[in-house]
């Protein structure tokens, strides 16, 4: 179990990104963090896996304090934390199987992986990953040939190399179509629902987290705002809806049936 306990950051020009953040994360569990850009929901993530370091607070993960682990604890819980960026993170001129393989880099030998020398097993557990997500056949591409969904398959094929027992996904569809949207998330789910991998996920539309989400939490200026179930983000009131959103949102919100909102 993920547990966030008063987690504050402040950055170095004075911005409160986040203002005393609690929530639990479940083993096995889907859940979505919603807000509005700039609410701290990438802030979160990646104090999470200290990409950014927090401020104040603690991250405990399975009896280990993630805020603070040394370099040499920090490199064996991330691990265990696979990442999935919005922009996709890929080393455009490199091949699509160098870009999975690179998800093995707390396994190997620095130098070795400096010299992309990754043990045959590696390469092979490579090739497995990308034919779960469906593109083993643009191994040997070069990244920046693939599409937008494709380059984001890349980047779950790399978490998986990881053996992750959670996955952290930063706006993982912002950059893609509604049909992208729901293959890439359908992928997430079925590594949630198959391997029960917990995974952590901040979203924008309501529709997805209806479809996708076992939980919610809600952000707005740092500070979770609101908490709740599937169920209960298809039941959303207009009052936590400008909770989260704020009162200009509700003016033209759309019905999370149709398809959600800001």
């Amino acid at each position: 179990m993920l547990e966030v306990k008063h987690l504050t950051k402040v950055y170095d020009d004075g911005t409160v990104a986040l203002r005393d953040v609690s929530f639990t994360v479940e083993d096995g569990e889907f859940l979505v963090i919603i807000g509005l850009s700039g609410s701290g929901k990438s802030t979160l993530l990646r104090c999470i896996n200290r990409l950014i370091d927090p401020t104040e607070g603690e991250i405990m993960w399975d009896g280990v304090d993630i805020a603070g682990a040394d370099a040499g604890e920090l490199r064996q819980i991330r691990r265990r934390i696979g990442m999935i960026f919005q922009h996709f993170n890929l080393v455009k001129r490199s091949s699509v199987l160098t870009n999975v393989l690179s998800g093995r880099l707390g396994y190997v030998n620095p130098w070795s992986s400096l010299l992309h020398r990754f043990p045959a097993q590696d390469r092979k557990m490579a090739m497995d990953a990308l034919r779960r997500v469906g593109i083993a056949d643009q191994a040997h591409k070069r990244a920046d040939e693939l599409s937008g969904g494709q380059q984001q398959r890349v980047g779950i094929a790399r978490a998986l190399m990881q053996q992750p027992s959670i996955i952290l996904a930063d706006e993982p569809v912002a950059s893609l179509d509604p049909v992208l949207a729901h293959s890439i998330l359908e992928h997430l789910e079925m590594l949630n629902q198959e391997e029960g991998i917990s995974i952590l996920c901040s979203l924008h539309y309501l529709d997805l987290v209806q479809r996708y989400a076992s939980r919610v939490i809600g952000l707005r200026d740092g500070r979770v705002v609101y908490r709740g179930t599937r169920e209960a983000i298809r039941a959303m009131t207009d009052d936590e809806f400008k909770e989260i959103y704020g009162e200009e949102a509700v003016r033209v919100r759309v019905g999370p049936q149709q398809g959600g909102s800001a």
